[in-house]
């Protein structure tokens, strides 16, 4: 297996807040998120900008490390 090399993001990111009742049929949730109980107060739904189809959940404690408003 390859290493792991440290990457910034160059562009703006689309996310909004997850809410109860949110369709999460074309919203990628990772098994570990799933696991820790996602979707859940605090996530973010993400999406590509490019293509609004593709969704996927972005833990809370994640988006608080790593996001912040443009």
């Amino acid at each position: 297996m390859s290493e792991f090399t440290k990457y910034r993001r160059r562009q703006i990111a689309e996310l909004r807040p997850w809410q109860p009742g949110d369709d999460m049929s074309r919203v990628s949730v990772s098994a570990p998120d799933k696991e820790a109980g996602s979707p859940k107060a605090g996530d973010m739904i993400a999406r590509n900008p490019k293509n609004h189809d593709d969704q996927w959940l972005v833990a809370a404690a994640y988006f608080a490390d790593n996001f912040e408003p443009a």
